[in-house]
């Protein structure tokens, strides 16, 4: 064979430019593959072509030329957080991605096996807690809180004896609180779950008050001082439901009834338990009657006593009867308005009857019940909306549901796939600022809607009040923290699910256990056709654009408009028709006008200006959800300092 000095210089040419271009190192290549996934918006710096500096990367700290902090927050990462990516990072000693918008469930962390702090809250991650979390010996620090992790809490975590910092609260865990009882643990939070049972009793978990369980109405024990008792698991939550209060719909729109059987045809015997039922309910509201008129008599006669007049500041005249008189003909007009709603809800319940086709069930919720035994059960109006008709519906199994009866003649246009499509990802969405959508049902057009019922009532209620009473407006503490929660639901279905509310006001917004802002009737509008006739106050909800429209179609700038008017709505205590339209200077002077009140002004104002920003006329000039949630933080943040700094020893 001839030697070809040629060949040789080729070869060694291609075998030194091979080498020369470096391999990308370990580290670098985890965060690039991170960033491919999560960072859907192109927020973060990370490069192939600046690999070789990923040090420097922002939010990257190495140590050796190996990642030891990695710290993403509030980037707006949109995307998941894909496994075998960041778990790569070996040395890893602090990973924090908090406050971001990352979905889909929390991979396998069990690389990380030097992490000692883990922030992963304020997300939308799913699924379970990682049960790899307990092969991470050093962690200190875990804090997934303000996710939709559902499942249990791993009892695994018992072996993280360096365990310091543990939050998992206002997420969707269920089952039992673990024996935890490590001596290092000094935070801990697992508030606002759907956990049950009684709490062990350790020297760890006694540390803790009853703030650290709140909001798991299943839980019970000592360290609460709840009695455990059993109970029947309802439907989307392991507690018992509890009446409504006296202020809540439920209680001023008052009678109870019976939903006719599903298919419609009624057999002899049914029809024979009905009569029976009707003549009880005859004699017990004949009884209500006589006894209302009685009582009425009493207070009558006492208030035209001179002992009882003496009590009031007044004399015995003839105001002191009238006023008795004006109190028994208000209280004929309630009892009139109860018999007529009662009558009302015999008429829809006659209407509302199964037909064929069976309840679907969202989210991969267990078919907990039928159909069949949702329209036998006991039915109480809640109110009539521009959407539908909404009951309380009590079943056998003591579960208490909200079932909306959408009007036929706005959801017609819809054909049936569409719809079903179309409520299978609204249906999808799991949120503590959201009611959520359980189950619905269709068949030719009947379409009913089945959510969690809160007893609190709506915000709407709340700033309005009732026939019975007039409600001041709330105090600018309260308002900042329902705008908190009503901005965390609309954001959260802006950004992770990419739909709208599109019918955003304050009867939409429910009021949870620990009166939490809850938004109902979301994503409704998109198979929905425009109201014919609406109120004042709902078309002042609306953005200028979506009236203009011939379809109405709501946009997620849209919904900021409507956030912008219920915010003004929860400032002042007026209706949004009411809302005059001046200059910011004016607008201020008329909010303390109206709220008749000094103090907290520079916070009301700083809300103020939130609420203007977002109801400007122009949809391009508005703040995204995420920018007013950040706003709405921020003032909040400001006042805890304001407070610490004037308190610095509260104790």
């Amino acid at each position: 064979m001839k030697f070809n000095p040629l060949l040789l210089i080729l070869l060694f040419l291609e075998l030194t430019s091979s080498s020369s271009a470096a391999p990308l190192p370990n580290d670098a290549a985890a965060l690039l593959h991170f960033k491919s996934k999560a960072d859907l918006r192109n927020q973060l710096n990370f490069s192939p072509k600046s690999s070789s500096a990923f040090c420097k990367w922002k939010g990257v700290e190495c140590s050796d030329s190996r990642v030891i902090r990695l710290i993403v927050e509030d980037v707006k990462l949109g995307g998941v957080f894909a496994p075998n990516s960041l778990s790569q990072l070996a040395e890893l000693r602090v990973l924090s991605l908090q406050n971001n918008s990352l979905t889909g469930p929390i991979p396998d962390l069990s690389g990380l096996v030097n992490l000692k702090a883990l922030f992963l809250n304020r997300n939308y991650f799913s699924g379970a807690v990682p049960p790899s979390l307990s092969a991470l010996h050093r962690l200190k620090t875990v804090d997934l809180s303000y996710n939709m992790l559902a499942g249990s809490i791993p009892a695994s975590l018992n072996g993280l004896d360096r365990l310091y910092y543990l939050r998992l609260d206002f997420n969707r865990l269920n089952g039992s609180v673990p024996p935890l009882n490590q001596s290092s643990l000094q935070i801990f939070n697992v508030s606002h779950n759907d956990l049950t049972g009684a709490i062990p009793v350790t020297p760890a978990l006694s540390r803790f008050n009853s703030s650290s369980f709140s909001l798991n109405s299943g839980l019970c024990g000592e360290i609460i001082n709840k009695e455990c008792r059993s109970e029947r698991p309802f439907f989307g939550s392991q507690a018992n439901v509890t009446a409504a209060p006296p202020n809540s719909q439920a209680a001023v729109l008052g009678q109870t009834a019976k939903l006719d059987g599903a298919g419609g045809v009624m057999r002899r015997h049914k029809r024979a338990a009905l009569a029976i039922g009707v003549t009880i309910g005859a004699c017990i509201f004949a009884i209500s009657v006589i006894c209302v008129g009685i009582a009425a008599r009493r207070r009558w006669r006492r208030a035209a006593g001179k002992g009882e007049m003496a009590k009031i500041g007044l004399e015995p005249s003839v105001t002191g009867n009238e006023e008795a008189v004006m109190r028994i003909e208000e209280e004929n007009d309630e009892l009139a308005e109860k018999v007529k709603r009662a009558q009302e809800v015999k008429q829809q319940q006659q209407m509302l009857v199964g037909k064929s086709g069976s309840l679907m069930f969202c989210a991969g919720e267990a078919a907990v019940y039928t159909l069949d035994q949702l329209m036998r059960a006991s039915a109480e109006l809640l109110g009539r909306g521009t959407m539908g008709t909404t009951y309380k519906a009590v079943l056998d199994s003591r579960l208490i549901v909200t079932v909306k009866r959408l009007e036929a003649a706005r959801f017609a246009a819809a054909k049936q796939e569409v719809f079903e499509g179309h409520m299978g990802a609204a249906g999808g969405l799991r949120h503590p600022n959201l009611v959520a959508l359980r189950a619905y049902f269709q068949a030719k057009e009947e379409r009913l809607l089945i959510y969690d019922y809160h007893a609190n009532g709506s915000l709407f209620s709340l700033i309005h009040g009732t026939k019975s009473g007039k409600a001041k407006p709330l105090h600018w503490t309260s308002c900042l923290k329902i705008a908190e929660d009503t901005a965390q639901g609309l954001c959260y279905i802006h950004q992770a699910w990419r739909l709208v509310h599109g019918n955003l006001k304050s009867s939409n917004v429910l009021l949870g256990s620990d009166f939490e802002a809850c938004l109902t009737d979301y994503c409704l509008m998109a198979v929905a056709t425009p109201a014919p006739d609406e109120d004042a106050d709902s078309l002042a909800c609306k953005a200028p654009e979506t009236l203009r429209a011939s379809h109405g179609e709501a946009t997620s700038k849209s919904d900021v408009y409507s956030f912008g008017v219920l915010l003004l709505e929860l400032l002042s205590g007026r209706p949004p028709s009411q809302h005059p339209n001046l200059a910011p200077d004016e607008m201020m002077r008329w909010l303390r006008s109206v709220r008749g009140e000094e103090g907290g002004e520079s916070r009301l104002e700083m809300l103020l200006e939130v609420a203007l920003a977002c109801s400007v006329a122009s949809p391009e000039q508005r703040p995204t959800m995420w920018q007013v949630l950040k706003m709405i933080q921020e003032i909040k943040e400001m006042i805890l300092m304001e407070d610490s700094e004037f308190n610095p020893n509260p104790n």
